[in-house]
């Protein structure tokens, strides 16, 4: 059972049903593997938790 995770900050309900879908059609396709086969785990987080080059994500990007 092939397993993809991506981690990012929070996405609403469309975003998550589209990665879902192309990210399983693209590694099945790439891998020749059934899509039923794939897992795929999305994995949010707050802005206030992500940092880049040390300043909050949050502070950085509007919501």
């Amino acid at each position: 059972m092939p397993v993809i995770t991506f981690d990012s900050s929070p996405l609403n309900k469309e975003q998550k049903r589209q990665l879902i879908s192309e990210l399983t059609e693209t590694a099945s396709r790439i891998t020749n593997i059934p899509k039923q086969a794939f897992v795929v785990y999305l994995r949010e987080y707050d802005r206030d938790n992500i940092g880049t080059g040390g300043v909050l994500l949050s502070e950085k990007v509007p919501q």
